[in-house]
């Protein structure tokens, strides 16, 4: 299947999570920024609110889609000790790569909550979603940084992944939900019509949007 655009792609998704729709403990997270819009259209459908979780991977110097490990939304620190210690890392350059990394993080834990508070995990069913998996590094990041703050159960979501990388996910999310994954995959992009970028003011005005609905929704116990 060919998606439209993200929020296309979002509603097809929410399709396949209505068993989690109307549910007082589920929090939808987004992996920005691609997964905002998708996310937004899930939030609504499952009438829950919506949050960013922001992870930044750890790339080894020189080869940075190398993930040593991530930081994410919570002040979490996540260290592939197997990797670090296969290529004998020094702790320096963990540290180093990790305080980079933390000041994109922080600027957009900034730019996106607005004065919003990071959202609390702990004991709720977290939906987490993305516009698509490929190597799936940067979502096996956050489910285990999320994994740390516990969460109840993570749902790995996304509208289109490689089948291969849906599979591995199964094994460290709680549940992985890939509402299309296509034998010849290509990439992401391959399978949306519009694969423009998503900005930072697009994705403050739907977090803002979400936001305000969500308050004024009947609240469920």
């Amino acid at each position: 299947m060919l998606f439209r655009d993200r929020s296309e792609a979002g509603r097809v998704l929410a399709e396949k999570l209505a068993s989690y729709a109307n549910r007082p403990d589920v929090l939808v997270l987004a992996l920005p920024r691609g997964g905002v819009p998708v996310a937004f259209e899930v939030a609504q459908a499952l009438h829950a609110p919506l949050n960013v979780f922001l992870v930044r991977k750890l790339g080894l110097p020189g080869q940075e889609e190398l993930a040593m490990g991530a930081i994410a939304s919570g002040g979490t620190r996540v260290v592939n000790e197997e990797l670090v210690e296969k290529l004998s890392v020094p702790p320096e350059v963990i540290d180093a790569v990790a305080d980079q990394e933390q000041q994109e993080l922080n600027r957009r834990e900034h730019d996106y909550r607005v004065g919003r508070p990071a959202p609390d995990v702990r004991g709720r069913i977290i939906v987490l979603v993305d516009d698509g998996l490929a190597t799936g590094a940067t979502m096996r990041a956050a489910v285990a940084a999320l994994r740390l703050q516990g969460p109840a159960r993570i749902v790995v979501a996304v509208p289109v992944g490689a089948p291969e990388t849906c599979t591995e996910l199964q094994y460290q999310a709680d549940e992985t939900v890939c509402a299309e994954t296509p034998q010849l995959f290509y990439a992401v992009g391959a399978w949306y019509e519009d694969f423009s970028q998503t900005s930072d003011e697009e994705v403050r005005e739907l977090l803002s949007r979400a936001a305000e609905q969500y308050a004024m929704a009947p609240q469920r116990t």
